[in-house]
Order: structure tokens, then C-alpha cells, then sequence
């Protein structure tokens, strides 16, 4: 049965590590599997007074983007040692009105990636918190924290490291498996 993933990335800025990060492990994805760009930047910010019978166009876009998405997976570079405000705001949007969250029971995995050594890992871990609210399985391992991602880089936004894309497929393969368990037939 084939399945379409939602790729969420929080960073807005043009060429930016996590979208080539993203952009390396997307094709990765099995025959099956399509991998759905789900913009976030310009949804409007979350405000329960806005939560009407005409909610902004932005949020209904979005709700409606993500009904045929059965997984997700959440791209992340680290801000102050958290999540981008970006992906705040579509776990907000996506978990109201309450009762009709898009999020709830939908696998996920959460794959973070900085030029520092400590490679998301706030980031990483504050995503996942929010993600076990909105109940969202999310793969557990393998975990992907990404140093280093400006040096892993070459000038066409390739990973050319053997033993990391090496990686990147098991963190895939391990996806997949996930999805299928988690996911109803």
C-alpha cells in the first residue's frame, strides 16, 4: 500500500542546511512511499481567538494538506536551543480545534542537523516532547543529530560520506518498519 510522508522543515532561509539534509534523505524512500514538501513558514501564527468558523485561509490550507498524509518526518535545525518557531506554530495549528488535531496517531521521526557539534540535540528532543502530546509515534532509533552538516555538504547541497548515507538509509529503513507498524491497513 503506498504511503505519503509529510516533510516538515524548519528553516525558512534560502539553501539552508536542513532542506539539503532533507532534500539527501527524501529519495532514500522506498517504491510506495512519496515524500510530501508541507510548507510551514507562511502559515499564520496560532491565536485560539481566530478559531472561528473562518479560520485563516493558511491554517485551512494546511489542516487540508495534511489529510492525506499518513507519516511524517520533521526536519530541524536548533534555535537557541529549541525548535524553530515555525515548527511550533504547525504543531499549534495542526492540534486545533481541539478534537480534531491532523497530528493524532500518525507516525513520525524527527532528524535534526547544525554546523555545531552538539547537532540539534535540544531541538531534537524539544520536538519530540511536543510530539508525544499530540500523539504522534515517533521513532525512537535510530535518533539523527547531525553535526558538522555545513562541512557534510558539498557546493550542489550533496552528501558524499559513505558511511553517512550509510546511515541515512538504516534511519530510512527503520522509518519505513515504523510507519508500517504504526499505521492503519
Amino acid at each position: 500500500m503506498s504511503k505519503n510522508v509529510g516533510i516538515i522543515i524548519g528553516s525558512l532561509r534560502e539553501g539552508s542546511f536542513t532542506r539539503q539534509i532533507a532534500d539527501n534523505i527524501t529519495p532514500m524512500l522506498p517504491d510506495g512511499y512519496t515524500a510530501k514538501d508541507i510548507p510551514v513558514g507562511d502559515l499564520d501564527l496560532y491565536n485560539e481567538d481566530l478559531e472561528t468558523d473562518t479560520p485563516p485561509q493558511s491554517w485551512t490550507e494546511f489542516r487540508e494538506a495534511m489529510k492525506d498524509i499518513d507519516a511524517v518526518i520533521f526536519f530541524t535545525p536548533e534555535y537557541n536551543r529549541t525548535v524553530p518557531a515555525t515548527i511550533v506554530n504547525a504543531i499549534d495549528v495542526g492540534s486545533r480545534p481541539y478534537g480534531s488535531s491532523i497530528w493524532d496517531g500518525k507516525p513520525a521521526a524527527v532528524v535534526s542537523a547544525s554546523p555545531g557539534a552538539i547537532s540539534g540535540f535540544g531541538a531534537n528532543h524539544h520536538l519530540r516532547q511536543s510530539l508525544v502530546f499530540v500523539n504522534m509515534p515517533t521513532l525512537a532509533q535510530p535518533e539523527v543529530y547531525l553535526a558538522g552538516v555545513n562541512e557534510m555538504l558539498d557546493d550542489q547541497g550533496k552528501i558524499h560520506d559513505e558511511s553517512t548515507l550509510q546511515f541515512l538509509q538504516t534511519f530510512v529503513t527503520a522509518f519505513v518498519d515504523h510507519v508500517e507498524k504504526n499505521t492503519k491497513a
